[in-house]
């Protein structure tokens, strides 16, 4: 490996149901490398999910493929990785269902994002935690802000 460990973490926010014509939610994802903004998503969503906590986790799968794909290409350039990739989401739901082993997911229509998900935290890929909605940097890209927030939140990325 060449040079210092290098350390991912990302955060991941969905705003459900956002398009008022479609019910579509939108993802949005940014992902750190060493503190650097490398990886920013917002996109619709393929799929109208009937709820919230759906939502998150499409974005959390999302966010899990990009996470997969960044780590292999920085193995390609020969750097070392620190660790899996520490995610935050804003949801409890999703970070209590894709954290916890003994968690039991009761929504079928949702299984294959949640093992996607839960497979990758189980191999030490990523790591999810929860973040409080007010500091979610993934908001930037999901939500309608206020100027005041809208400041405070490029504030954190760009000190």
């Amino acid at each position: 490996p060449l040079g210092h460990p290098v350390n991912i973490h990302a955060f991941v926010d969905a705003n459900h149901a956002g398009n008022v014509v479609t019910r579509r939610s939108h993802s949005g994802i940014i992902i750190f490398v060493n503190n650097a903004p490398i990886i920013w998503f917002c996109k619709r969503q393929n799929t109208v999910e009937s709820s919230t906590f759906g939502s998150e986790l499409v974005a959390m799968r999302i966010c899990r493929d990009l996470i997969v794909s960044l780590r292999y290409k920085l193995r390609m350039f020969g750097l070392n990785l620190q660790g899996p990739a520490y995610t935050f989401c804003d949801n409890a739901g999703v970070v209590k269902n894709v954290s916890v082993p003994e968690s039991v997911l009761h929504k079928r229509h949702n299984a294959i994002n949640y093992h996607v998900v839960r497979e990758a935290v189980a191999a030490k890929i990523m790591v999810v935690g929860k973040e409080d909605g007010d500091t979610n940097l993934a908001d930037l890209f999901t939500k309608i802000l206020t100027g005041e927030r809208r400041n405070m939140l490029c504030g954190y990325l760009f000190r």
